[in-house]
């Protein structure tokens, strides 16, 4: 047992001297040089400029806190160069020729180790200004001077720990995010393939539809031409005197059936208001006190009295009741058929074509074209009736068109229906078409006196708290893209910076001498759909700020942290 505790020490000891020796055989940079440009500052005896190599100086004047390298770059721990730009004034350094000096300044800035966090840059300005900058420099190396007394101690280790678990929870919260916004991708594509699904259906139905639309052409139009082989009987009447006659005998036998319904009817309402009189009498009758001396009351007992006596043997009407309920009966229940009276005999033209039912087919296709030219001239010449001249249509004619025009309305509904999902298919939808799955939810948050609404791919809203009409902001045009530099919250919810998708709405309620409303939503990622800002940029133009996992794209953990830097 401690054989192997010595034989772990030693490694430990092992380790450790391997690891003076490596830092010892590292050359040491100045202070404020980072690593990316350590390879500048290896020359002990003198420094080329970075950017201005033909200008040299000796190496003691790196970090002298005066700035002899036009771009900066032999102060790299202090900020004697720090006002350096274009209009800088002159340095000893500078040549003749000024055109081909670079006075950018070269290093992003003085550079802080933060062992145990994140390394960082912080601007010249910042460097011994009597200020720890901990956001940015959290080992406080930027104040190695002591300028008024300021000592920063080190808090990385401190500071450290509360940024990584900071970014656990918003590397836990971005994969949230991711995952979600995988899910609206398959629900978007889904919805697209059942819109695809569909068009070809549509395109099914219609070619059926437009098939079945000639086939009900062809119908009305044979129906017609029966219609037209019927003689004209007599001059302006389709029926003779009996089909008359009977047409009227019908039509008031009807009204009196319809009459005497009526009259029964009413006949049962006032036996009912009788008994309804006589049972309120009789109560009166038996509740009435004897005792009370009036005289009305007593008459009007008396006669109750001689009228409830009376013969009522004529009440009972049931015999009557079933010889109207035979009566009332309709025509057809009682054996009379009057269309068998109003049907006409035939048609007069049938004769001339039954005849085609014994030639042989050349020969029939020959009578039977001369018989149809046959009846288009009586119909020319008023022999044979023209039923649509006349102004009046068959029933079979009607039906026919009846069921041509629902060919037609069925047609032009699926036209109508395969336009609409052929412009939902083409409609842009946002990156991988997310937004398709989005489309209809609506999200809204609280601001002020007014609550505001969000309908993905519809339109934004502005509901007062007090009542009345909402306010329609716009509606959904188009996406765009918009560039950003906002800071992030400490929650995370922001714009942040770079380029950010945006949803146009516009055309909305118009402004009281104003323009009609409207909305640019700008959208960050985000873990759930959430609204996080609204406010008018000029009258009757929004901004909405707006997170959603639907715009979150996967990032590998080194962009997060460069972002983050």
């Amino acid at each position: 047992m401690v054989k192997t505790v010595n034989m772990k020490t030693a490694a430990a000891w092992i380790i450790a001297a391997a690891s003076i020796a490596s830092a010892a055989s590292e050359p040491s940079r100045p202070r404020g040089v980072g690593p990316e440009f350590a390879k500048f500052y290896k020359d002990a005896e003198s420094f080329t400029c970075i950017s201005n190599p033909s200008i040299k100086i000796p190496f003691s004047q790196v970090n002298d806190d005066y700035c002899d390298c036009p771009d900066g770059s032999d102060e790299p721990g202090t900020s004697a160069c720090s006002y350096l730009s274009p209009l800088s004034p002159s340095t000893r350094s500078d040549t003749t020729n000024k055109d081909q000096i670079n006075v950018t300044q070269v290093l992003p800035g003085f550079y802080c180790k933060n062992k145990g966090h994140q390394p960082s840059y912080v601007p010249y300005t910042s460097v011994n200004d009597g200020f720890c900058d901990y956001d940015l420099c959290c080992d406080g190396s930027e104040e190695w001077a002591g300028v008024g007394g300021v000592k920063c101690q080190n808090k990385c280790d401190e500071i450290g720990k509360e940024w990584r678990k900071k970014n656990e929870s918003r590397q836990r919260a971005l994969n949230n995010a991711n995952k979600k916004r995988k899910e609206y991708t398959n629900e978007a594509q889904r919805l697209r393939k059942e819109v695809e699904d569909r068009i070809n259906t549509l395109h099914t139905q219609l070619k059926a539809s437009e098939i079945h639309v000639t086939d009900m052409e062809k119908e009305l139009a044979e129906v017609e031409r029966r219609e037209k082989g019927k003689v004209v009987k007599s001059q302006g009447a389709k029926q003779g005197k009996m089909g008359v006659l009977v047409g009227l005998a019908k039509q008031r036998t009807e009204e009196l059936r319809d009459h005497l319904v009526r009259v029964r009817q009413e006949r049962d309402t006032s036996k009912d208001r009788v008994k309804e009189l006589e049972a309120i009498l009789s109560t009166f009758k038996e509740e009435y006190n004897p005792n009370f001396n009036d005289e009305g009351v007593k008459r009007a007992v008396r006669a109750w009295e001689d009228y409830a006596a009376r013969d009522k043997s004529g009440d009972d009407t049931s015999a009557h009741d079933r010889d109207l309920n035979e009566i009332t009966k309709t025509d057809a229940d009682n054996g009379l058929d009057w269309e068998s009276y109003l049907q006409t005999e035939g048609e007069d033209v049938e004769v001339l074509y039954e005849i085609e039912n014994y030639l042989p087919k050349p020969l029939r296709d020959w009578v039977d074209q001369k018989l149809r030219d046959l009846r288009i001239m009586l119909i020319e010449n008023g022999i044979l009736a023209d039923l649509s001249a006349e102004g009046g249509e068959s029933s079979a004619v009607n039906d026919a068109k009846n069921r041509l025009k629902s060919a037609q309305d069925a047609v032009n509904s699926q036209r109508k229906d395969l336009e609409s999902h052929n412009e939902d298919l083409n409609k842009e939808y946002g990156p991988d078409g997310v937004f398709r799955a989005l489309k209809g939810q609506c999200i809204s948050v609280d601001s002020g006196e007014y609550t505001y609404e969000l309908c993905f791919m519809e339109h934004t809203t502005q509901k007062s708290k007090k009542g009345g009409s909402n306010t329609r902001m716009g509606n959904f045009v188009r996406f765009d893209k918009i560039t950003v530099d906002e800071e992030v919250s400490a929650d995370g919810k922001g714009l942040g910076s770079g380029e950010r998708i945006a949803m146009r709405h516009e055309n909305g309620q118009h402004c009281w001498n104003g323009p009609n409303r409207s909305t640019t939503v700008i959208l960050a990622c985000a873990e759930q759909n959430e609204i996080w800002k609204v406010f008018e940029e000029e009258k009757c133009v929004y901004r909405m700020e707006v997170g959603s996992p639907a715009v979150c794209e996967a990032l590998k953990k080194a962009e997060i942290v460069k972002d983050e830097l």
